[in-house]
């Protein structure tokens, strides 16, 4: 009685075929739950306890395209054990490719993340950082599911590479016409990744200066001093020289100071010395030097350098006036005078009858 149940057939199929395809499917169902219920729980907690995010990563591909692929796999033996019909085996075949496709691209997306995500943690978690790699992201992550559709398509039986060949001067008027386009993309990828300078950054390139606000796939803008916005080409600033004043750890400091002629000599001598004592006692400076360098047209004059530790410039603004007020007050004290713009004309009286 069993026999003949098992033996009997239904659209090309016996009862007997049908059971086994159940039977493989439950077994990979039950052996997915239990690996997934024990051997990930126990991966889990081993990975916890370590430093490294690798394990984690290894996790995440695990529990989203391992498993969920292999529900799959354990399906698509299920049906081989059938007997289907020609065009549904054709269908069942592109549709695991689909699936598999989908999954590789997945792993490739996820494998992409993991690594702008740890680029990012080496980076201290730069927002402008992020926003900027958010654009990279979303550009890599197109490309994966553009070469995975192209694979599945070429595999399916479109002539992929014929349509590409196809295009021909039409393709090549694109690529003439995407060529800018392209070289700020590259020059993009080579601002974020070789980071000669970050938003918030002051830099100067040529004869314009301001704070970077934006960086974008084509253009980078900055907020000049004036308030206005200036816009750049990422390939324009890529080619150009640029100070970054942000990197900047020391500001050097040259000023010069100019004091009457009538200063007596055992003044003179007593300048430098004043001036050392002053910019040593302001903090985050470091003196440099203070020398009487040359005569001018109506005074005597001092250059000093020293060295601002930071790169903040109202910083150093308020340094150079604190030096400034110190430096009045005690040639004050003194009775040094400093020079300001004179002239003296000497006449000569003669006694003629």
């Amino acid at each position: 009685m069993l026999g003949e149940i098992l033996n009997r057939a239904y659209l090309g199929n016996s009862v007997l075929d049908y059971v086994i395809a159940l039977v493989i499917l439950i077994i990979g169902v039950i052996t997915i739950r239990v690996f997934k219920a024990v051997v990930m729980h126990r991966l889990e907690n081993l990975a916890q306890k370590t430093k490294t995010t690798f394990d984690d990563f290894l996790i995440l591909v695990i529990g989203k395209v391992a498993l969920p692929l292999l529900y799959i796999v354990f399906l698509y033996f299920a049906l081989a054990a059938l007997n289907l019909a020609v065009q549904v085996q054709g269908a069942v075949n592109k549709v695991f490719l689909a699936i598999v496709m989908f999954s590789i691209a997945r792993f490739v997306n996820l494998l992409v993340v993991y690594g702008f995500t740890n680029y990012l943690k080496k980076h201290g978690q730069d927002i402008a950082l992020e926003k900027s790699l958010n654009t990279t992201l979303r550009i890599a992550k197109f490309l994966v599911w553009a070469f995975a559709a192209i694979f599945f398509m070429d595999n399916l039986g479109f002539k992929i590479s014929a349509v590409i060949a196809g295009l021909g001067v039409g393709g090549i008027a694109i690529g003439l016409a995407a060529q800018a386009v392209l070289k700020d993309l590259f020059s993009y990828f080579s601002i974020i990744f070789d980071r000669p300078f970050e938003v918030g950054d002051f830099i100067i390139v040529g004869d314009l200066l301001g704070t970077v606000e934006y960086i974008g796939a084509k253009t980078t803008r900055l907020r000049s001093l004036g308030g206005e916005q200036l816009i750049f080409s990422n390939t324009d600033l890529t080619d150009s020289r640029i100070k970054n004043y942000k990197r900047m750890e020391q500001r050097r400091v040259l000023f010069q100071f100019g004091i009457i002629y009538q200063t007596p000599y055992d003044k003179l001598q007593q300048i430098p010395d004043i001036v050392k004592n002053i910019v040593a006692s302001v903090e985050d400076t470091i003196f440099d030097r203070t020398h009487f360098s040359s005569y001018g047209d109506s005074n005597l004059v001092f250059e000093v350098v020293y060295y601002v530790v930071g790169s903040d410039y109202n910083k150093y603004m308020d340094i150079q006036q604190e030096i400034n007020l110190a430096l009045f007050k005690e040639f004050e004290i003194k009775g040094i005078e400093f020079a300001y713009p004179t002239q003296t004309l000497y006449i000569n009286k003669s006694n003629t009858d």
